[in-house]
């Protein structure tokens, strides 16, 4: 297990510039240390944002994500937790809060993606989908809620057109998969069912955790092709996406971006990035 780096700089409890609007604040990532959780992690500390990220073995890739965030002049916080124990958020509330005071904006990125076709299903499958998958993030939004809220402050001060609209919103995104949306994803049921159970989850925290709090979902297609899948799989997908070429983790990170920075007024929203492919 990797030692945590402490540092004496001091978390801002505002952004540091109105011109520059993440900086200062502080995103949790789970899963960051590859991949697309990575991606996530490198575009929001560009923008200011100090990162802590969980992983479970990719401590190598761990340590070397710390040191290229604090290469950026932000604080990075790598938390080594098995999400599919009961006691993840616990655990990584814990490890957060020894760094970092406050929380702006919470992406559950991590995934497992286990093949399950009927008949071969066991309840140890099921369940590992479902606590990865749905149970976990559940519990981490619940955990950091109030951290969340804790500096949304309603504007009484703006023009009237404009009073009532809350400032410093917490945010939430939650990574779903096109496959929950219409078209399941053959012989990965306790995959799909797991991420549909992500999809409510994200509507449901939308509706209780407004309006200090908003909670929308990405569901990619591919953004990082599965290990698994062969070159064959890879060109029989590629021939239905309309946009002609797979996604990226920098795709995904642009569209968390957006979520985190821009997207004032978006809540219990979906922002489906499939290239167009749901629909063909």
């Amino acid at each position: 297990m990797m030692k945590k780096k402490t540092t004496t700089t001091k978390i801002s409890r505002e952004a540091k510039s109105q011109s520059v609007p993440l900086a200062g604040k502080v995103a949790l990532i789970t899963g960051g240390a590859k991949r697309v959780g990575r991606a996530i992690a490198l575009r929001l500390a560009h923008e200011g944002m100090h990162i802590a990220f969980t992983y479970q073995q990719s401590a190598r890739e761990a340590r070397s994500l710390v040191k290229q965030i604090e290469a950026l002049g932000q604080q990075a916080l790598a938390i080594e937790v098995d999400l599919a124990e009961p006691d993840a958020d616990a655990t990584v509330f814990d490890d957060f809060c020894k760094q970092f005071s406050r929380c702006d904006a919470l992406i559950n990125n991590a995934s497992t993606f286990d093949r399950t076709p009927i008949g071969k299903i066991s309840l140890d499958a099921f369940e590992h989908n479902m606590a990865i998958n749905a149970r976990a993030p559940m519990m981490l939004m619940q955990r950091f809620a109030p951290m969340l809220a804790a500096h949304a402050k309603v504007d009484t001060k703006r023009k009237p057109a404009d009073r009532g609209r809350t400032k410093n919103v917490g945010r939430i995104i939650n990574f779903i998969d096109i496959h929950v949306m219409g078209q399941p994803l053959r012989s990965y049921m306790a995959y799909n069912m797991s991420k549909a159970a992500l999809m409510e989850a994200t509507m449901t925290a939308a509706l209780e955790l407004a309006p200090k709090i908003t909670v929308n979902a990405i569901a990619p297609g591919v953004v990082a092709w599965a290990q698994s899948y062969t070159k064959e799989q890879r060109d029989r997908y590629m021939q239905r996406v309309p946009l002609a070429r797979a996604g990226t983790p920098d795709d995904a990170a642009e569209a968390v971006l957006f979520l985190v920075r821009d997207a004032d007024y978006c809540t219990g929203q979906i922002i489906r990035l499939d290239g167009g492919r749901l629909y063909t």
